[in-house]
């Protein structure tokens, strides 16, 4: 069973950040190679910067799937764009072909209906050919290339891609208040 629980304590962003480590080194470490991977998750994934972005508008959820941990997402709604950014999204290795990734976005599908946003957006690194795939299977487009300088001399090199939301009441909000505890 899938819970998904907005990261508000310093445990939960402790394993939070234990998540990023394990997922990041595993995912990429062929994209991106260890010196951008300890950089990235220092400046973004370290408990400090979480805290940062969580006083910042940031939400946190924490993914948990029988009992374990599995997996976090991280989002930013920007209501005058009427858009909602999903800034992270992971999902441990061992758990991924559950369908959690689907849950989750589902989950941020139903954060749009509650807020009445009508655009999801998103990130990826243009070498992560399993990632854009399956954004695009879920109904995601990509819209160009954007290169961000992050500091300390590396770039992150990704397209954005974005999904429109259908604004349909019922089944999504009822998911929502199913998700969202704690």
């Amino acid at each position: 069973m899938i819970h998904i629980t907005k990261v508000r304590s310093e445990q939960q962003i402790a394993d939070v950040v234990a998540l990023a480590q394990e997922i990041w080194k595993e995912h990429y470490l062929p994209i991106v190679g260890q010196e951008q991977i300890d950089y990235m998750l220092e400046k973004f994934q370290s408990e400090g910067a979480i805290s940062t972005q969580l006083s910042d508008g940031y939400e946190y959820y924490s993914v948990t799937y029988n009992g374990h941990n599995a997996g976090y997402m991280a989002v930013i709604s920007n209501v005058s764009e009427s858009s909602l950014m999903i800034s992270k999204i992971y999902v441990r290795k061992s758990n991924r072909g559950c369908g959690l990734g689907k849950q989750m976005l589902e989950f941020a599908e139903a954060l749009c209906q509650q807020r009445k946003i009508m655009k999801i957006w998103l990130t990826v690194n243009k070498y992560n050919n399993h990632s854009i795939e399956w954004y695009s299977q879920v109904g995601f487009t990509n819209t160009g290339p954007i290169i961000q300088d992050i500091g300390g001399g590396f770039v992150m090199d990704d397209f954005r891609m974005e999904k429109s939301i259908q604004h349909i009441m019922g089944f999504r909000q009822f998911m929502l208040r199913g998700f969202e505890k704690a």
